[in-house]
């Protein structure tokens, strides 16, 4: 029997340990909920043996079911014929399994038929349907969708579709990318014309690489303003599948064979606004990027889990001048180097997400106030909280992608041979994790979407706090180590903002958010040791990796070589 939660020790210290009273007290009105629904947790203890039961379940359905189905849903995908799109069979069991358990529309509230979960505990969840199958993720961490009709949508649209999501009677799609945009989502062209005499917007257009375009409904970015060109003319749009709106093909791609990837036809399609016309941009798809950082970031997780775990059974198993390969220095330092990337990042990524949760309810409680009365605790929290989950949603996103590619270049590394080979499960991890640092926003975007709040130090609170935990031994010498790194990086943040140089700012960017990352997680690994002695080695190990990469970004940083910029483009040219 398996069950990838409670196999996977890491992930429950994780839920033991990060403390979400205070975001689990909002979500439920202080546990007033519990006096409306049964099903409602009582008090903090209650809700936490809740998320952990619920936890199991998906643990089990995930390692139970849905694993031993991924091989077979990689080889032979979905079905695509006349502009209809079919899932494999196995994935349609996958989601029934998951319907079932009512795990559709976690977010949601009650009201709406939802189990009003934290995004923590969803991301939880992603992060293991992910290890059994990264492509049926593709369709399971869509919830966003109806996250964002939640939030922005009027009541008769919340009251329409939101329970058909919490069933899993819908699923939804995210319209963002066309042919020539990508990630330029300020030039989407997609037409919205508004009928006056019926009051009805119809759409005009295409739409590329949309994950699962064949879905019930669809959240798409449109032009709504003629004679724009940037975000401020776009507006997000909700439409349903009609003969109008029209598949004409399915991508044939490297990996993620298990979704559809669609590329789209707006025929004159109905729609219905959602939320205040050319905000599209600005603000809604804004709130969506910050989800889907976070679902990408779990998913990542789950395919390096899943990776890592394939590298380690394989090592043990395979002999080599008569002895397993595991025994080896130069594999079991590559597993070493493995595991402890997947503990930093999944570190990170539930840090995130506690802080998004507490972003999501303090905006929520803010915007909920009395029309003209004010609260300025509320808006101060609300304010903070935004700020940390701006630098810290690309920053985990781009820690854990990048982890998760590593850990599955390493993976076929220590398979060797029979790694390249398609009759193992790591050249398919391998494939899968590669787009993780593409989609939903590149790195290099990440990067840039964080380098703000580097340089504002937003998360400088956070870390002074870390910093000041009673550390001893091992991990008050790993402390003085991050005490200086932390000071230096706060010299070279001041070297590059004082440069006033626009692209040598942007050429530093990754390095500096890259630095920042070090010493932030640095504290998270210290952290957990004093929670769990256990841990200790593996803070101790992280830090010891992390010094020399921190000082060689740190010296390209106060080189003060400003022709580096040219020099760059002279290696491009040569």
């Amino acid at each position: 029997m398996s069950n990838f939660f409670t196999d996977n020790k890491d992930l429950q210290f994780t839920l033991a340990n990060l403390d979400l009273e205070e975001v689990v007290a909002l979500r439920e009105e202080k546990y007033a909920e519990s006096k409306k629904y049964d099903h409602a947790p009582v008090d903090y203890k209650d809700a936490m043996d809740s998320y952990r039961r619920v936890l199991e379940v998906i643990g089990e359905i995930t390692g139970e079911r849905i694993e031993p189905r991924s091989r077979q849903i990689d080889e032979e995908g979905p079905h695509f014929e006349n502009g209809v799109v079919t899932y494999h069979p196995l994935t349609q069991k996958n989601i029934q399994d998951l319907r079932n358990a009512g795990v559709m529309g976690v977010m949601l509230p009650y009201k709406y038929g939802g189990l009003n979960l934290p995004n923590t505990v969803y991301t939880m969840m992603t992060e293991m349907v992910s290890r059994a199958d990264a492509s049926l993720q593709n369709l399971f961490g869509l919830q966003d969708i109806s996250e964002t009709i939640y939030d922005f949508g009027t009541e008769e649209q919340k009251t329409k579709y939101l329970p058909q999501f919490a069933t899993g009677e819908a699923d939804g799609s995210m319209d963002l990318t066309e042919p020539d945009s990508g990630s330029d989502l300020q030039s989407v062209r997609l037409k919205a014309s508004f009928d006056p005499k019926t009051g009805q917007w119809y759409l005009d257009g295409m739409k590329r690489f949309i994950t699962n375009g064949c879905a019930k409904i669809h959240l798409v970015l449109a032009r709504s303003e003629e004679g724009t060109s940037d975000g401020r003319g776009l507006s997000m749009f909700i439409c349903e599948a009609c003969p109008q709106l029209v598949v004409r093909r399915i991508e044939h791609k490297l990996g993620i064979h298990g979704v559809a990837t669609c590329e789209l036809q707006y025929n004159h399609v109905p729609a219905q606004l959602c939320g205040q016309k050319r905000r599209g941009l600005t603000k809604y798809v804004m709130s969506l990027m910050n989800g889907a950082r976070v679902a990408i970031s779990g998913q990542a997780l789950g395919i390096a889990e899943a990776s890592y775990r394939e590298a380690k059974k394989y090592a043990a198993e395979r002999e080599q001048f008569k002895s397993p390969i595991d025994k080896f220095p130069a594999v079991y330092d590559m597993l070493t180097r493995m595991k402890i990337k997947i503990l930093a990042s999944r570190t990170l990524l539930y840090e995130t997400t506690k802080h998004v949760d507490l972003r999501a309810c303090y905006v929520k409680k803010f915007e909920n106030l009395p029309e003209g009365q004010v609260n300025e605790e509320l808006r101060e929290k609300q304010k903070y909280y935004s700020k940390v989950a701006a630098v810290l949603t690309p920053m985990s996103k781009a820690l854990c992608t990048e982890v998760a590619n590593q850990v599955a270049y390493d993976t076929i590394q220590i398979h060797g041979g029979t790694g390249f080979m398609h009759d193992f499960n790591a050249e398919r991890y391998y494939r899968d994790a590669r787009i993780t640092n593409i989609y939903e926003g590149t790195t290099q975007l990440q990067v840039v979407a964080a380098i703000g709040g580097v340089i504002q130090r937003t998360l400088d609170p956070l870390i002074k706090k870390l910093s000041s935990l009673p550390y001893q031994g091992v991990l008050e010498r790993m402390a003085r180590e991050l005490e200086k790194m932390h000071k230096k990086h706060l010299e070279a943040v001041k070297f590059v903002a004082e440069k006033k140089d626009s692209k040598y700012h942007d050429l530093m960017a990754r390095n500096l958010v890259e630095n920042e990352t070090y010493i932030y997680v640095g504290y998270l690994m210290l952290r957990d040791a004093l929670k769990n002695p256990a841990r200790e080695v593996l803070a101790e190990k992280y830090v010891l990796y992390a010094v020399p990469e921190f000082n060689f970004r740190h010296e390209v940083v106060m080189s003060n070589d400003f022709s580096t910029i040219d020099k760059h483009r002279d290696i491009v040219d040569y």
